[in-house]
């Protein structure tokens, strides 16, 4: 049988009505910031929880405007988690502020029993990352920012819909950026980004900052950027954003059969996760990750029997050459070096079936002797 990872082919199968609507923008000739584009925001504010959603051209792009709308730049410094994938601390290496890493915890998000020993008199904000589905630990984190004067910037580009203590991840912080890559919870055709904020003057920059920083079309207050949200994909996320309550429960519903099916399976061992509790605590499972034993030959064991399994992400980003010369020594992050060597993914979007899931489970307890 064949898990594929990706759910794209079949997620956008039948898309007829996405065309009319295209249809009929091409005929308006609606193309940049129009109609549709705050029609989307509107509806991704009110699935997320936010006063405000203000569209933008990439998940990238939707960390570097908040933190631009700060005034954060060279000579400040951006606490983020260790583990995060690559754009976390590009966007804070854009502003042309330092980016500092803490390590994680076996949450997967950053450990905030570290963050404090961080901060220095140039530390301007905190990005923490709601990796792989689920949330930071934003009580204590907001809690920290509060005592030290800083501002939180939430990377909630993988959670979109997670929530601690009823609410929703982005909206902890002063904004939250989220992204509509094609393998996010609900995606477009290409690139694309929301930052979400319920504060007027970060909403009012952010705006300005993803268009250039014209006030009107003759004034320019500030300078800015090219990084409007295409009308096109505006369309397209009109008509994803809609199904993402079911999307996410679908998601939810995969990772506890995954976790019925490993649940014997000494060699594998859950992550702390989020508890589904209600509508207070929810995890939505972008990827289903846990620690394995012998990874790498558990990895080639799924791929061999048509899982198209993964590894999120195989070199801590320390460690990439693009950012040795943050100075920081291979072993500084012990637990995100751990998870570098233990961790493997499996699919878990809404399109997967339960025989699917049933015969990945059976594959990998093959692979342990189960």
């Amino acid at each position: 049988m064949k898990v594929r990872y990706s759910p794209l082919e079949q997620q956008f199968a039948d898309v007829d009505d996405v065309f009319d609507e295209l249809k009929a923008l091409v005929r308006s000739t609606d193309f940049t910031l129009g109609t549709v584009v705050g029609e989307f925001e509107e509806m991704f504010a009110a699935a997320v929880g936010s006063k405000y959603a203000i569209g933008v051209g990439s998940g990238t792009d939707a960390l570097k405007i908040p933190l631009k709308a700060l005034g954060i730049g060279p000579g400040d410094e951006v606490i983020t988690a260790a583990n995060t994938f690559y754009a976390t601390a590009g966007a804070i290496a854009e502003t042309g502020a330092r980016i500092v890493f803490v390590d994680c915890d076996d949450t997967f998000g950053i450990d905030p029993d570290l963050i404090e020993a961080a901060i220095t008199p140039r530390t301007k904000a905190i990005m923490p990352v709601h990796l792989t589905g689920d949330m930071a630990n934003m009580t204590r984190i907001t809690g920290i920012a509060e005592k030290h004067g800083l501002k939180v910037v939430e990377d909630a580009c993988q959670s979109l819909l997670a929530k601690e203590a009823g609410r929703p991840a982005g909206t902890w912080g002063i904004a939250g950026g989220f992204s509509m890559h094609p393998l996010k919870i609900i995606n477009v055709w290409g690139d694309a980004g929301v930052i979400v904020t319920d504060d007027p003057e970060m909403d009012r920059m952010c705006r300005l900052l993803r268009n250039h920083g014209l006030r009107n079309r003759d004034e320019m207050e500030i300078l800015g950027y090219n990084t409007r949200l295409d009308s096109v994909q505006a369309v397209v996320g009109k008509w994803i954003v809609a199904k993402v309550g079911d999307i996410v429960a679908a998601r939810i519903r995969n990772a506890a059969r995954y976790d019925a099916g490993f649940a014997d399976v000494p060699e594998i061992t859950l992550p702390v996760r989020r508890a589904v509790k209600g509508e207070s605590e929810r995890s939505v499972y972008l990827n289903y990750v846990v620690f394995a034993e012998r990874r790498d030959e558990l990895l080639s064991h799924c791929q061999a029997n048509g899982i198209d399994a993964k590894v999120h992400y195989p070199i801590a980003l320390y460690k990439q050459d693009a950012l040795r010369h943050l100075g920081y020594e291979d072993g500084a992050f012990p637990v995100t070096d751990r998870h570098a060597e233990t961790i493997i993914s499996f699919p878990a979007d809404q399109h997967l079936t339960a025989e699917q899931i049933d015969y990945l489970i059976g594959v990998v307890r093959e692979f342990y002797g189960r």
